[in-house]
């Protein structure tokens, strides 16, 4: 497997306005998944997280949803939501069914124009690319909710990178977990083998990647500021194994190592970092084997979102500096 799309039960694509930087991509399991989430990032733009925890008694996650446009994209879900009920997916309620959504936003408002946010017939039509058309795999790079997403910002906006949507899949005998990643960053993105800077803060001559500890040596002697809340990584978990809640939120919180492996500073205030899960129910595994599974498909999906990335909005993609 290479695409996400290729495990069984799972469909996804993206909704993107190219001009305006920003989109949306959904994740779609119409039979229902098993869900669970992971927040540590200190300023997250979210829906319906609360309804994942393991105590809650709602046990099924229809579609989970990455959204630029800051907290004005969570609108996107809601084309989500009302797209999957014309469809009847979702949770049975007697007089009709309302399908569970969970969602996550990033800011890109810095890129392109500021006042185009997805909205709700962006979620009408990413659901309908998915559920529609024949399979297709999902793309990377400059498209929905990476359509307007920068790296390494910790030295101002002007010595950023661009970066994008990014995917990986992990398999491990007849376990599959793949995993999307939307990676707009105040840090850098690392190899997460050998520590090397893929993207992030660039030297004054714009035409190498540097460590960003320069830029937190300024901020900590009073040269410099912390960027304002405008940097998170979204990302979602889809896996074939059978977890319960609980276990879901357990792949989660071990997934969300993959942010400390392949990004630079992560995890800060600044941030709104957070990691979904979707399990289908297919395949009986011990929840670590699918943790560490799933936290090699989220690096393999982070460096990808960094090396897809075309060039735009006036910042170089890595692929700019090769």
């Amino acid at each position: 497997m290479e695409n996400i799309t290729e495990i069984p039960g799972i469909f996804a694509a993206s909704a993107t306005n190219e001009e305006a930087g920003t989109g949306c991509t959904v994740i779609i399991c119409p039979k229902g998944a098993t869900g669970g989430v992971d927040v540590r990032g200190g300023a997250p733009a979210t829906r319906e997280t609360d309804l994942l925890r393991p105590e809650e008694t709602v046990d099924v996650l229809h579609a989970v949803v990455l959204s630029g446009g800051s907290a004005y994209g969570l609108s996107a879900s809601c084309g989500v939501a009302e797209e999957l009920e014309r469809r009847e997916i979702g949770f049975d309620v007697g007089v009709g069914v309302v399908p569970i959504v969970s969602s996550a936003c990033l800011f890109d408002l810095a890129c392109g124009n500021a006042h185009v946010r997805p909205n709700a017939d962006f979620g009408v039509a990413a659901v309908r690319r998915a559920l529609d058309a024949p399979k297709e795999p999902l793309d990377s790079g400059n498209v929905g909710a990476g359509t307007g997403c920068l790296v390494g910002k910790l030295a101002g906006p002007d010595r950023a990178m661009k970066a994008g949507l990014g995917q990986g899949v992990q398999q491990l005998g007849p376990l599959a977990c793949g995993a999307v990643a939307a990676v707009n960053a105040v840090g850098n993105v690392r190899d997460p083998f050998d520590g090397s800077y893929i993207a992030g803060v660039l030297d004054e001559s714009g035409k190498k990647v540097i460590s960003p500890d320069f830029a937190l040596e300024h901020i900590a002697t009073g040269m410099g500021s912390m960027p304002l809340r405008t940097n998170t990584t979204i990302s979602c978990i889809v896996t074939n194994a059978s977890l319960t809640k609980a276990q879901a939120t357990k792949v989660a919180q071990m997934a969300a190592d993959a942010y400390a492996h392949a990004i630079y500073p992560t995890h800060t205030t600044n941030d709104g970092d957070t990691v979904f899960v979707m399990a289908t129910g297919e395949v009986n595994m011990p929840v670590d084997v699918v943790g560490v599974t799933a936290t090699k498909a989220l690096e393999q999906a982070i460096v990808d979102a960094a090396l897809s990335a075309e060039g735009a909005y006036g910042h170089p993609g890595a692929r700019d500096l090769a």
